[in-house]
């Protein structure tokens, strides 16, 4: 495998967890209007952490299973992005 097909893998192995952290970080936006409390971080920030500590959990899936893709790694990236979310909105002051 070429550097162009090793990028390309790389790139398509943190994916979920950038998708996931936008799209958290917007959803959370927009559950403001619903009564849930506002996070105290910029948007961009909470993209950022939640894209590297789905890039953590990630990594740790393939080190703990050998394989990417399992469903369990994804389970734990969607329960660690969610917690993130969670703490950054001070949902527990609620």
């Amino acid at each position: 495998m070429g550097p162009y097909e090793q990028l390309i893998h790389l790139l398509n192995f943190v994916a979920p967890a950038w998708c996931l952290g936008l799209l958290c970080a917007l959803a959370a936006r927009g559950m403001v209007r619903l009564g849930l409390p506002r996070a105290i971080w910029r948007l961009r920030t909470q993209v950022a952490v939640h894209a590297v500590l789905g890039m953590a959990v990630l990594w740790g899936g393939l080190a703990l299973w050998g394989v990417d893709g399992k469903m369990a790694s994804w389970g734990a990236l969607v329960v660690v992005c969610a917690s993130t979310q969670w703490l950054m909105c001070q949902a527990w002051r609620r």
